[in-house]
């Protein structure tokens, strides 16, 4: 069974986790109302993807 020969450094552990911490998901804008939306992605205020409504708004 592997066992690690010597203990991990703090400053070596910390550099693994260098790269683990949660980045934000990306925000566009949408084109046809102007809110903010996930890209690829139907707008959940206007309904629309790539300019066509793609289910009902919330205003009807």
């Amino acid at each position: 069974m592997a066992v690690p020969k010597r203990k991990t450094s703090a400053s070596k552990r910390n550099m693994r986790r260098a790269h683990d911490s949660i980045v934000p998901a990306g925000m566009s804008e949408c084109p046809e109302c102007g809110e903010m939306m996930r890209p690829h992605h139907a707008c959940p205020h206007c309904g629309t993807y790539k300019g066509r409504a793609v289910k009902s708004s919330s205003e009807d």
